[in-house]
């Protein structure tokens, strides 16, 4: 018995999708990105996701990233 599912064959109506809700860190608690404020939705838009993959390629560099941060200054 195959209980694998193909979801290419899967298709689904726009009235059987369900909204995904975005929920985030502010302040200490948690709330759903759909309450915020324009002013919010907007900080909120604008952030840039850490990733520590190119955190760890900055600091091999060794300050010689070329972006004038602390690192390259220290040298």
């Amino acid at each position: 018995m195959n209980n694998t599912i193909n979801f290419e064959d899967v298709k689904l109506t726009d009235a059987e999708r369900q909204p995904c809700e975005v929920w985030t860190r502010v302040m200490g608690y948690h709330r759903p990105v759909s309450e915020f404020n324009r002013g919010k939705k907007s900080e909120y838009y604008s952030r840039k996701c850490f990733e520590e993959d190119k955190a760890v390629m900055h600091l091999s560099l060794e300050g010689s990233c070329g972006c004038n941060c602390e690192l390259a200054a220290a040298e």
